[in-house]
């Protein structure tokens, strides 16, 4: 059965919320690609998700939030994490920091990591359904190895007999993916050079008195 396809607005944003409170995969517009997403706390929905991107377990994949205050009931932010995000939250920023014990995030998510990836996009739809479920498990709206998907068309003909439901934004900006930003301890490292110059990030380090180094782990996949 093809996804359903909804226009993006309140009425489109709350049927993707009841979509996925059953367990569903929903696909909406982001601020650089389109991307699929589950309900964190639906079982069985994480691994929904990767069988319909065809991913390997063992990439994890980013939540996307709300706003900043979503994201201190997942993971541990440093001085340094949070004046990134007080700066570049919105936009495409990703924060890679300490899981919180108690957030018990599915191991599906992370691929076994102890940290998880972070970002609130600079997109009012996933923003809006965040707001509702709380961190959303997700990742790009398309096939591993394929090309991202800009349009709503472009996520009907690659997964549309794999998810449940598209909310059609318009067409996505795509361009530059996320910056990533490893946090752990006293260190930040850039994982991925991406849409926020790596000088605006050493000017808010610099100020919160950390310097970034060089990272060596595969960053998280997200929109």
């Amino acid at each position: 059965m093809t996804a359903r396809l909804v226009e993006d607005g309140p009425d489109g944003r709350a049927e993707a919320v009841a979509v996925l409170r059953r367990g569903g995969v929903v696909a909406f517009p982001t601020d650089t690609v389109y991307g699929i997403a589950a309900d964190l706390s639906s079982p069985g929905s994480i691994e929904r998700l990767f069988a319909a991107k065809r991913r390997p377990p063992e990439r994890g994949i980013v939540l996307l939030l709300a706003d900043a205050s979503q994201a201190s009931t997942i993971g541990h932010l440093s001085a340094a994490a949070r004046a990134l995000a007080d700066t570049c939250w919105p936009g495409g920023l990703t924060l890679v920091v300490p899981q919180r014990a108690d957030a018990r995030l599915p191991p599906a998510l992370t691929g076994g990591a102890s940290t998880v990836g972070l970002r609130v996009p600079d997109h009012p739809a996933p923003r809006a359904i965040a707001a509702a479920l709380g961190p959303l498990p997700t990742t790009s709206a398309n096939r591993s190895g394929e090309p991202d998907a800009l349009t709503a068309a472009d996520v009907l003909a690659g997964l549309g007999e794999a998810i449940d439901l598209v909310i059609d934004g318009g067409r996505a900006p795509g361009g530059t993916p996320s910056t990533v930003i490893e946090l752990v301890g006293s260190e930040a490292r850039v994982a991925r050079a991406g849409a926020i110059p790596e000088a605006r990030i050493r000017e808010v380090l610099d100020a919160a008195g950390v310097l970034p180094g060089s990272a060596s782990r595969q960053e998280p996949d997200g929109a």
